[in-house]
């Protein structure tokens, strides 16, 4: 009989300490994967829990020192697509580079969703690998007027052209298209002092 108890004993012990090993593997995999987490994962995780017809908005400090609530829309490498949220239901377009971002303001709710794998597949295909530089190609291209918030002020213009690390933009007042006339001045900006591009 001492046999008996001796033996369950030991595998009770055994047990125990196999269980013990597996929670402390998967709290050292909780890490690891948390650990692997970009800023960019986190924003898309949210944005993919909200609900679909009323997505959630963000507040976000950017590093100008400004707050905004933006929808996010698209992602790319290092910036997203947003529906900047000005006041009651006005929306302007928007693009946040990431390297903008100081800090974002969530709730208990989006803090735990932030911290799941963002889901869609979709997110994982071209527009991934689409950089700030790309985007701002595109809006050249367009010959769009954009305003560009910057880390000290604002400035409304047309992007002449986009180098690998900058831009050229030529400034002229809101409302007035680019004519040489209009131009007031021609600004090279590296993409360090973008906080924020309305489009």
């Amino acid at each position: 009989m001492r046999w008996d108890d001796l033996f369950d004993d030991l595998e009770g012990q055994l047990e125990h300490e196999m269980s013990a090993e597996e929670v402390d593997l998967a709290a050292e995999e909780e890490r690891l994967r948390l650990g692997r987490l970009a800023l960019r994962d986190r924003i898309l995780a949210v944005r993919n829990a909200g609900p679909r017809h009323s997505p959630w908005s963000l507040r976000m400090r950017l590093c100008n020192g400004r707050y905004i609530d933006v929808r996010p829309d698209t992602f790319g490498r290092d910036w997203f697509s947003a529906q900047l949220v000005v006041g009651g239901d006005r929306r302007a377009q928007c693009i946040v580079p990431i390297a903008a971002i100081a800090a974002i303001v969530l709730t208990r709710p989006q803090i735990a969703h932030s911290l799941e794998a963002p889901g869609r597949a979709a997110e994982r295909g071209l527009s991934e690998r689409l950089t700030l530089g790309f985007v701002l190609r595109d809006l050249c291209r367009r010959r769009a007027a954009v305003e560009l918030e910057l880390v000290d002020e604002s400035v409304f213009g047309t992007i002449d052209r986009v180098g690998r690390d900058h831009l050229d933009l030529a400034v002229h007042e809101p409302g007035s298209a680019r004519r040489e006339s209009a131009v007031s001045q021609y600004r090279v900006i590296p993409f360090a002092q973008l906080s924020l591009v309305r489009v």
